[in-house]
């Protein structure tokens, strides 16, 4: 009998893909409410801290510079303690960290505790996502990625209408306080739902390495956000980003240097064309669509006369334009192949951003609305491509290492993307003369930003034809002629 109970526990099946995904994205439901809320919230606390607005970038990215920081240890550290213990436990942080966030009585107060809440999201993310590529098919891999994605993205669909309301009609904190029931949540679910997975070999830890990519992307991210405040700290920002670059390039020496240590960003990751080409295309990509919740809900409230009510309810479009996408993903992916959907997507939807250039305040809001939406699709479907392929000629041992790269790169672009559009609004402004920006001074910014998207789509032809297909089911032509032909 006792056999009997034993041969049928080990026939039960995994857990579908779909709930670990659907679980693992509420953290990254609550990351992303928290950012779109805060975006649209800028202006208001830019008043309340007695700043100007673009100086309201660096709680933005001092968030993302310690996701940059400390997302190469997410790999190691949740294969040393176990996935669900360091995801409950960045959960914990997170949630905390909200509430230091809403007690800020100082602009450099709020940077701290932003800095400490990055720590927790540096450790959400992407240790979902590593349970995510450990547990399911390459086939499924689109699929669940699309399940995953699903509340993520019904973060930024409430985050703008939401956080235009709070700073409407109430105090501004409570956009970090709506953390906690959710962080609570969060945590339950792991508890249950999620298992311990770790490493069965333990690797020492490349402290060394640890430290220069740390100090390179502290240094390098901190001199462009100085930079783009435009208030006389050249210098400093030239230091920090000589100091940036020098701490770079020696990770690059010590990570070449042979060792059995492996290095916390393995370089050589990118002799994997199809990762190579994901991490170079998709860092151009993001800077875009780093730079476009920072630009638009400021533009409108500042040059629109809108509320942050009417902006949010407006930005939220690009989520919704988001969320549509999901369901057509895989059927684009399917007929057209990575390689085409991405070149031709990446042309349209650079395009789509530039037409926010041409936003006036006497538009109609319904067509500021429909281009948003419009715009949110497309670059989905870019991202949801890019974040799929780049792990197609991946070896299955080497997935956590290369999730740690990519998700490095990924929120390094999304960050330097807030600091090119802030650069690019400032030095606008100084050139117009104004002393505030006025609306020709954001459609400068918006043109700049989608134009170095733009340069994604050249990049994009080093995938292979063929790149991705066991993911998406595309069979080229030849292919189709050739099966027929044998049949």
């Amino acid at each position: 009998m006792s056999e009997l109970m034993s041969s049928q526990a080990v026939a039960l099946p995994r857990p579908n893909y779909r709930t670990t995904a659907l679980i693992i994205a509420s953290a990254m439901f609550m990351e992303q409410l928290d950012s779109t809320v805060l975006a649209t919230a800028l202006p208001t606390m830019a008043r309340y801290f007695d700043v100007s607005p673009s100086h309201m970038s660096v709680a933005l990215t001092s968030y993302i510079l310690s996701l940059a920081v400390l997302i190469p240890a997410s790999g190691h550290i949740a294969d040393r303690f176990g996935a669900r213990t360091v995801f409950s436990l960045a959960i914990v942080v997170f949630t905390a960290s909200s509430i230091l966030c809403a007690q800020a009585p100082s602009l450099p107060w709020l940077v701290v505790a932003r800095l400490l809440q990055g720590a927790g999201g540096a450790m959400m993310i992407p240790v979902g996502r590593l349970v995510l590529l450990r547990s399911v098919d390459r086939a499924d891999l689109v699929s669940a990625m699309g399940w995953f994605l699903v509340p993520g993205l019904i973060g930024p669909i409430l985050g703008p209408p939401i956080g235009g309301l709070i700073v409407t009609y109430l105090d501004w904190r409570w956009i970090f306080y709506i953390n906690v029931p959710i962080g609570v949540l969060g945590i339950a679910l792991a508890s249950f739902f999620i298992q311990n997975t770790r490493s069965t070999t333990r690797q020492p830890f490349d402290v060394v390495g640890f430290a220069l990519s740390g100090v390179s992307l502290a240094c390098l991210l901190f001199g462009f956000e100085t930079t783009s405040r435009g208030v006389g700290e050249s210098c400093v920002a030239l230091a920090l980003i000589g100091a940036g670059l020098f701490s770079g390039a020696a990770y690059i020496a010590y990570a070449r240097l042979p060792r059995a240590l492996p290095p916390i960003l393995d370089l050589s990751l990118m002799r994997i064309r199809t990762f190579r080409v994901s991490v170079l295309a998709g860092s151009l990509s993001r800077i875009t669509q780093g730079a476009q919740p920072f630009l638009l809900p400021l533009m409108m409230q500042l040059t629109f006369d809108m509320s942050a009510a009417q902006s949010g309810l407006l930005t939220f479009a690009t989520a919704c334009g988001s969320m549509m996408m999901k369901a057509a993903a895989a059927p684009i992916l399917r007929r057209f192949g990575f390689r085409s959907a991405l070149i031709w997507n990446g042309i349209l939807s650079s395009a789509l951003y530039a037409v926010c250039a041409a936003f006036r305040p006497n538009w109609p809001h319904w067509s500021l609305f429909v281009v948003l939406a419009i715009c949110g699709f497309s670059m989905s479907l870019q991202f949801t491509a890019y974040n799929t392929v780049a792990y197609d000629d991946v070896p299955a041992e080497r997935t956590a290492a290369a999730n740690s790269f990519y998700t490095t790169f990924q929120q390094l672009m999304l960050s330097f993307g807030i600091c090119t559009g802030a650069l690019a609004l400032t030095v606008s402004r100084s050139f117009s003369g104004h002393v505030q920006a006025s609306v020709g001074d954001f459609s400068t910014s918006f043109l700049i930003v989608t134009a170095i998207s733009l340069l994604a789509a050249p990049v994009c032809l080093g995938y292979a034809r063929n790149a991705g297909a066991a993911m998406s089911g595309h069979k080229r032509k030849d292919e189709e002629l050739e099966m027929e032909s044998a049949t």
